[in-house]
């Protein structure tokens, strides 16, 4: 098979560079059959037949040679009239009608037929001219010419006359028309067949004329006659398959009667019915033969030729036919002689030819009585098969994924030599499964690879049962998992318990919040209960085998989530389950100190603890006891450890102890423990004595923060007095103290901790959370000016930063992880300042520390930044325009303090570029602040220096302010003009900067067309992306400090009444926190009061919290601003040369994950 698939390779490059002769093929078969003896009639006993037109045989004296077998005479007869000749059905009424499609196929089929009984060669020459339209050609055979010529001289006649005007002929011509087309001549070709196969197949020469023509035009170089003549000949021989295969059955079935009644006795026996019976063998044998001799020389004239052609739909035609006659006719064709092709084709470069070799493989698997014939083509290409799973077409990687379903239900994979016992096929599909997941390493996306098997494999991911019996199994049985094997099934079944339970695919699968109907939702409930009967009984013994794994248990512990939990309470010998699960949780507390497993943990008891289920308090109960235990533990090693005098292990064993602790203190109220005091002594201990340990600074400061929120939750739901209110706002202030020491910590763990729960801390303390309660409004946690200072400089110095390469001999692989999880902690660090700016607990002058970075960290953090951005604009417009001009204004005094260059002013204008993008393009809307900012942008432009008001230093800044001009009407372009030179020296009307301004308000206006303001717009925005990056800073953390404080900044000098007024109000509703672990799945964390939130949902102008939420990302960003950017240019990572590795783009980043970082 190898050598006849290496021969066939060699020749594929010959292919189009010669022209065989069609006849060859056809002389030797049919010579001798031209002087057989007409077959007798069929009886009665066979369905009726058309009635054969006998032609007298021609004369062996005619000279010319015939249309028919090489070598027989044309009949003689006199010369037809025009008047004659167009009397029948004409070829160009053949192709109307079927072009249109408005004539049913059987009735031109019939009217063609009686033509050619009146004429056989005229009919033929109709049909010949029919095949010559349908390949696009201008040229006409003649009757001359097709008395005269042999096929290869009419061929090449009708190859010298094919005048192509274009590429298109109508086989591949665009439009549903020329589909239709294909559709009607494929329909032609059969009707054609059926309508023949008791009367015109057998005359020895129709069919067999019209197949020599088809193999000649198959040879053709031209690809119109290629395509056009392989499509009619691999049509016409599935019908006549189709006709072999009746003719088969009817030979059957007449042998078996003969038989009956041969056998029985001469006295019974019916002589004359013996006699039919054997004269309609006889005629049914020799149409049989004739049918494959038909087949077998299309086969090898056409089909061995063509399956491998240059062009790759008649590739594809020669293999979707052979899939047809393949599960047509398997007794002559499903065999190793016609299955090569399938398996070699398997091979092929074009998607197009793979995609119909795997469904025409599809149907065969299909059939249950083929699987003996295609085993060995099973054990051959089993290989080719599974790696094609990778395919890079997705649709044949998704038919290859079906093939695959469809062996595994058939059981056609063998298995293995050395196991003597039969699997079942379940089983074997979760190995061929879990093999695919490991192999493909998509770990990170196992939920996607369920949802694209959950259409079709949806009873076998449903399965539970065998996936527990395999994870129960020991490695050493004959079917047990490896470890590695153990851990991927793991997440598979946790997966597919997701999928089923929440019945909604994975975030970024659809568009839009997919809405369950009424079957969706009764199947949902159903394997909800059938998850949790099966996994109640079974969790305790899966949590006790892997108990001591990390990895494994975090994805048990998840597990519950998905429990219709109301289970336990239905009978009470499912309630000895819960207990043995709540004994196994502590257990895995115990044991773990690993921050995933203590956070599911905490996860689970908080679902557990609801109040809406019947055991809460028996749960409430055990995990308070785990808790005083844990408590206990941690205080009696406190007092040594504030004092100095405790040793390594202690100091240990109350760091493990108080980390557990935290995990549940977001999930759970843990004043009972009397932990805020020795926490909060702990962290002025240890910022005291600069020895910060960070196994006990970390928890200790979730603790306190999260012991705050609590109480938050305490005053709301109750009448607190005036000392509770005072104790907690002393409490509130000294723990602000402390974690804005920690800012300045050496210790990454320390002071990102430190920023998390301030950023919380102070939301939930904000203005706007007490508003509505006069006693609670001491409570206020207005962030101080030191405390801003602190934040500020600390995107500066730790967010707004280029990885650093790690001189350490890591893997590359697990180097590159090691940024990635750096670069998304830095993104949920920056989430939460701008979750501050976004809901008025700073100032939105405070969001020009973020602004500024918002070119060069455009791949890191864009889709933020541009969040920001908007969300700014909804509180109020012009002061977001103003905090765009100050951040701009800002980095300009920036560069001319320490010395302006071109380069440095160019890496600025780059960034008011991007931000003029940010504005939209509906300009009547953006009108007021933008007028705003070229304003504020003048003044600052023409602001004199404070040595000599003579001088003004800041004249350049008119260049970066013209990148916002394009924005501006008419009307305001006039308004600026004028307000220009009112503000300018007269001496300064001629200076470069200032010229540049003016030419950008002299240029454009409102009455250009729409297109053209868009074009502008996505020119400006790809020149953005086509410039430099910002130069990379080597200034130390210390002076960038010193940036973000210094007191010549536009915020300390131009006193404008935006900048002197206190916090803006937003009125967005409250955030989910970022430190917060325990989230949705019945979990319980700080909730506003009825009347907050009441009050907020009569607040219409903001939006609320779930459209903040939802509209995080870009891609449902863009959905906004439809109506304001025509199209937002993606960043262009080659512009940064420094960076050695790949992050994921912000331009489609999903909506869930900009969910996890603001909510």
């Amino acid at each position: 098979m190898e050598s006849v698939r290496e021969s066939d390779n060699d020749s594929l490059g010959e292919m189009e560079s010669s022209v065989t002769d069609p006849d060859s093929e056809f002389e030797a078969q049919f010579e001798s059959r031209r002087q057989r003896k007409r077959p007798v009639p069929v009886p009665s006993l066979v369905p009726p037949k058309r009635s054969r037109r006998h032609v007298p045989a021609p004369p062996t004296s005619s000279p010319g040679p015939s249309r028919g077998t090489p070598g027989q005479a044309s009949p003689p007869g006199p010369a037809r009239s025009g008047k004659q000749a167009h009397q029948g059905i004409r070829a160009e009424d053949i192709y109307e009608a079927i072009r249109s499609g408005k004539s049913a196929t059987v009735t031109i089929v019939d009217e063609w037929i009686d033509s050619y009984k009146q004429d056989r060669e005229a009919g033929l020459l109709v049909l010949v001219n029919f095949i010559t339209q349908c390949c696009g050609c201008k040229g006409v055979v003649t009757r001359e010419m097709f008395d005269k010529m042999q096929n290869a001289e009419i061929i090449s006649t009708l190859t010298k006359e094919f005048k192509e005007e274009s590429a298109h002929y109508p086989l591949n011509s665009p439009g549903p028309q020329w589909k239709r087309f294909q559709t009607g001549l494929c329909q032609l070709v059969r009707v054609l067949v059926v309508s023949c196969q008791n009367s015109l197949l057998y005359d020895d020469y129709l069919f067999n004329s019209l197949l020599a023509l088809l193999t000649g035009l198959s040879d053709s170089q031209v690809r119109a006659f290629r395509h056009t003549s392989t499509l009619l000949a691999m049509k016409l021989v599935s019908a006549v398959v189709e006709v072999g295969v009746l003719v088969s059955t009817q030979l059957q079935t007449c042998r078996r009667r003969y038989e009956a009644e041969r056998s029985k006795t001469p006295q019974d026996r019916a002589t004359q019915k013996l006699e039919e019976l054997q004269a309609v063998i006889q005629e049914l044998v020799e149409h049989r033969e004739e049918v494959t001799s038909l087949i077998n020389a299309t086969v090898r004239g056409v089909f061995v030729h063509r399956y491998r052609d240059r062009v790759p739909d008649i590739r594809a035609v020669c293999i979707q036919e052979l899939g047809l006659w393949l599960r047509s006719d398997p007794e002559n064709f499903l065999n190793d002689g016609y299955l090569k092709y399938l398996g070699w084709t398997l091979y092929d470069k074009q998607g197009v030819v793979r995609l119909q070799c795997v469904r025409a493989l599809q149907a065969l698997y299909q059939e249950r009585d083929f699987l003996g014939r295609l085993e060995f083509f099973t054990s051959r290409f089993k290989e080719r098969m599974l790696t094609m799973v990778f395919d890079k077409e997705p649709d044949v990687a998704v038919e290859v994924v079906n093939l695959l379903l469809v062996i595994q239900q058939l059981n056609t994979v063998v298995s293995s030599e050395k196991q003597s016992e039969v699997i079942s096929p379940r089983v074997v599909f979760f190995n061929v499964l879990i093999i695919f997941f490991l192999q493909s390493e998509c770990h990170d996306h196992g939920a996607y690879l369920v949802d694209s098997l959950w259409g079709v494999a949806g009873v076998e991911l449903r399965d539970w049962e065998t996936m527990t019996s395999l994870l129960l199994q020991e490695c050493e049985q004959a079917q047990g998992l490896s470890y590695q094997e153990e851990g991927a099934l793991l997440e598979l079944m946790l997966c597919t318990i997701r999928q089923a339970a929440q019945a909604t695919p994975p975030v970024g699968r659809v568009q839009g919040k997919r809405v369950l109907n009424m079957k969706d939702k009764k199947m949902q409930i159903q394997d909800k209960r059938r998850i949790s009967s099966h996994f109640i009984p079974l969790l305790p013994q899966l949590l006790a085998k892997y108990s001591a794994d990390v990895d494994k248990v975090s994805l048990l512990l998840q597990v519950p989530l998905y429990f219709d939990l109301e289970t336990y309470s239905s009978a009470r010998r499912l309630e000895k389950y819960l207990d043995l699960l709540l004994i196994q949780v502590c257990s895995i507390v115990e044991k773990h100190s690993d921050d995933g497993v203590l956070d599911a943990c905490a996860r689970l008891a908080s679902t557990l603890c609801s109040d809406t289920y019947t055991f809460s308090t028996r749960a409430d109960r055990t995990f308070s006891q785990l808790l005083d235990l844990l408590a206990e533990c941690f205080n009696s090693y406190c007092a040594e450890v504030l004092q100095g005098t405790a040793d390594e292990d202690d100091v240990y064993s109350a760091s493990i102890a108080l980390k557990r602790i935290a995990a549940f203190s977001s999930a759970r109220d843990l004043k009972g423990c009397e932990l805020f005091e020795p926490c909060i002594q702990l962290l002025k201990s240890g910022v005291e004595s600069t020895i910060l340990e960070k196994e006990l600074m970390v928890p200790a400061l979730k603790c306190v923060s999260f012991q705050l929120m609590w109480d938050k939750v305490t005053v709301l739901s109750s009448t607190p007095t005036k000392a509770e209110v005072l104790r907690l706002k002393k409490a509130l202030r000294s723990f602000c103290n402390v974690s804005q020491r920690c800012l300045t910590s050496d210790q990454a763990e320390i002071r990102d901790q430190a920023f998390v729960m301030l950023c919380d801390l102070l939301l939930v303390y904000s203005a706007s959370s007490v508003r509505s309660q006069p006693t609670l409004q001491a409570l206020a946690l207005p962030p101080s000016n030191p405390l801003r200072s602190e934040m500020a400089a600390f995107l500066v110095d730790y967010i707004f930063t280029d990885p650093q390469d790690d001189p350490s001999d890591e893997d590359e692989e697990e180097e590159e992880k090691g940024k990635m999880a750096a670069l998304q902690h830095k993104r949920n660090l920056l989430a939460g300042y701008c979750k501050l700016v976004i809901y008025g607990v700073l100032d939105l002058s405070a969001a020009t520390d973020v602004f500024k970075h918002y070119y060069k960290y455009y791949k890191d953090f864009g889709d933020i930044i541009k969040e920001t951005l908007s969300k700014s604009r909804q509180i109020s417009p012009v002061q977001s325009a103003k905090t765009v001009c100050l951040c701009l204004q800002q980095l300009f005094l920036e560069v001319v303090s320490t010395g302006s260059s071109r380069e440095e002013l160019s890496g600025i204008r780059d960034l008011a570029k991007k931000l003029a993008l940010s504005f939209g393009i509906d300009l009547l809307r953006i009108r007021k602040p933008l007028v705003s900012l070229h304003t504020d942008g003048i003044r600052f432009a023409f602001r004199a220096s404070e040595e000599e008001r003579a001088q003004t230093p800041n004249l350049a800044f008119l260049e970066i302010l013209s990148e916002f001009s394009f924005k501006l009407i008419r009307q305001d372009r006039t308004q600026l003009a004028a307000f220009l030179k009112a503000e300018c020296p007269t001496a300064a009307l001629h200076w470069p900067p200032v010229r540049m301004y003016q030419r950008s308000l002299e240029g454009g206006s409102l009455a250009r067309p729409r297109v053209e303001q868009q074009e502008e717009v996505l020119e400006e925005g790809v020149m953005a992306d086509m410039s430099r990056s910002l130069p990379s800073h080597t200034i130390t953390s210390m002076a960038k400090r010193r940036k973000t404080n210094q007191q010549d900044s536009p915020s300390s000098t131009n006193k404008g009444a935006w900048l002197d007024s206190s916090s803006i109000h937003s009125n967005l509703s409250m955030p989910v926190l970022t430190s917060t672990v325990v989230g949705g799945l019945g979990g319980t964390r700080p909730t506003a009061t009825a009347s907050e939130e009441e009050e907020g949902s009569v607040r219409s102008a903001p939006p609320s919290e779930d459209e903040f939420s939802s509209g995080l990302s870009l891609i449902e960003e863009d959905r906004v601003e439809s109506e304001e950017e025509p199209e937002i240019e993606d960043f262009d990572s080659s512009s940064e040369p420094d960076s050695g590795y790949t992050l994921p783009s912000t331009r489609h980043t999903s909506v869930g994950v900009l969910e996890d970082l603001f909510d």
